[in-house]
């Protein structure tokens, strides 16, 4: 009864938006010139903007994590949408503990106050699928009991099937092809997200690619008290990255974290191929470390995940190209990560890659927090119509893999302009960009080459055959 309850009321927040859209159309055709103006469209935006966030913080769950990705992935949506969205970026309201406290149960048979010597009943944090409390053990030791909320999984199959039917009436308002691979792989991280196992791998393994480096710090999972549900972990103290008055208290710049931060982000891109999918503000905290350097506490790494070599190799052209400034290399890394659709215009996407290549290279920025409109009207092409803006859309594929690239980097990005607007980060990136090249260009080397096939053997035609008999009479 609950889920038909809760598809009602998703389904009444985004019928009331799609309304609301087909009603300005309609009274565009009639009356253009006062309905179909730029200024009522954003206005327009703006209160639909609105009535998404209010619905999804009502909804919380899978809308509070669709929320959070709509507001850093501007792509899909007008620039309304990704500006009230950002809200849900801030801490979430959390779950009454008999809410939590039935999921510790059904995982182990026991109260939480059972299990551990102490156990906070406030949470320390709140997100989308679950929440945190403090805990100690019979050792003393300081814990972080990370516990999903009830029914977490149904709850997403039910709330998926909702954003499948709003995704497909968004393809009438937004001319995006494949957004539908979008929602497929949404589905995909939340699956993983919900399972603490998982996530709890995926922090044994980025704690193995870091362990070369005192100064990336990662939780240690307990094991006894964690199942699909539950995760306990070592508590990790620090302050939250983004609290610059926090880190000017441990008297460390906000250039030297945001670097050691851009830094690590490219190892796992680029040399591990392994990298943190949610890179947000919340899951980092920083310690000053015992001789004054950064040292960065990752958390919440349910959906880290692999990056496909087609993805690698692509990214590194493109940012190859950027440096050469070489727009045949920006190209085929636009083609080797499958952002070509099969059937599209090739040489219009082609054609505008370049021509977008050489705008790029004209513009001069030299602090990203504070860009001038100026600059995005540089690369604007008023030259270009709406028939053959839509034919370029659809020459455009979303390549598998690229939803968790694509919001990983643009979270990476505005941490790092938060951080430090000054910071070039391609510069701070270049010797992993380097060292990926490297060690592709000695995997190459070494690989054996492909053995030749050898041709069949070709039966002769009659003139051969006569001119063979003719030589073999004179020899």
């Amino acid at each position: 009864m609950w889920a038909a309850i809760r598809l009602i009321r998703a389904l009444r927040v985004f019928a009331v938006i799609f309304l609301s859209y087909m009603w300005r159309v309609s009274w565009a055709r009639l009356w253009p010139a006062r309905y179909g103006t730029r200024e009522r469209w954003k206005k327009l935006h703006r209160r639909n903007a609105r009535r998404m966030f209010r619905g999804f913080v009502s909804l919380r769950g899978v809308y509070i994590k669709l929320g959070q990705i709509l507001s850093v992935m501007g792509t899909f949506l007008p620039r309304e949408y990704t500006e009230e969205l950002e809200g849900l970026q801030d801490d979430v309201p959390p779950a009454t503990y008999n809410e939590v406290r039935k999921t510790f149960v059904a995982a182990f048979g026991k109260e939480p106050e059972q299990a551990f010597a102490s156990f906070a009943r406030t949470p320390i944090a709140a997100a989308s699928l679950g929440q945190v409390h403090e805990a100690r053990n019979a050792a003393g030791e300081r814990l972080a009991v990370k516990i999903l909320y009830p029914k977490v999984a149904t709850i997403i199959a039910v709330d998926l099937r909702v954003l499948g039917w709003a995704v497909r009436l968004m393809q009438a308002f937004v001319p995006v092809q494949q957004i539908d691979r979008v929602h497929q792989q949404l589905g995909d991280m939340l699956v993983r997200e919900t399972d603490l196992v998982n996530e709890a791998l995926c922090v044994e393994r980025m704690a193995k690619n870091f362990e070369s480096d005192p100064d990336i710090l990662f939780p240690k999972v307990y094991p006894e008290w964690s199942a699909k549900t539950v995760m306990t972990m070592s508590f990790m103290d620090g302050v939250k990255i983004t609290k610059k008055d926090a880190l000017a208290s441990l008297q460390l710049d906000p250039y030297d974290v945001a670097t050691k931060l851009v830094k690590a982000f490219y190892k796992q891109l680029f040399i591990d191929r392994f990298f943190h999918a949610d890179p947000h503000p919340g899951n980092f905290f920083v310690q000053r470390g015992p001789e004054g350097q950064v040292r960065i506490v990752v958390l919440d790494l349910g959906s880290a995940t692999e990056l496909s070599p087609n993805l690698a190799n692509g990214m590194f052209d493109i940012l190859q190209g950027l440096m050469t400034r070489k727009d045949d290399l920006v190209v085929r890394g636009i083609d080797e990560m499958g952002f070509m659709a099969a059937g599209g215009d090739r040489a219009l996407l082609e054609s505008t890659v370049r021509k977008y290549f050489e705008k790029l290279l004209s513009i001069n920025i030299s602090d990203f927090s504070k860009i001038d409109p100026a600059v995005a009207q540089q690369l604007h092409d008023p030259d270009m119509k709406k028939a053959e803006l839509r034919e370029l859309m659809k020459s455009v594929a979303y390549p598998e893999g690229w939803f968790y690239v694509e919001r990983a980097a643009v979270i990476m990005f505005g941490l790092q302009t938060t951080l430090a607007p000054k910071l070039n980060g391609l510069q701070v990136g270049f010797p992993y960009i380097m060292q990926f090249m490297m060690e592709s260009t000695a995997k190459k080397m070494a690989a054996p080459a492909p053995p030749v096939p050898a041709a069949p053997p070709k039966a002769p035609d009659p003139v051969e055959k006569k001119e063979s008999a003719e030589e073999a009479l004179l020899n």
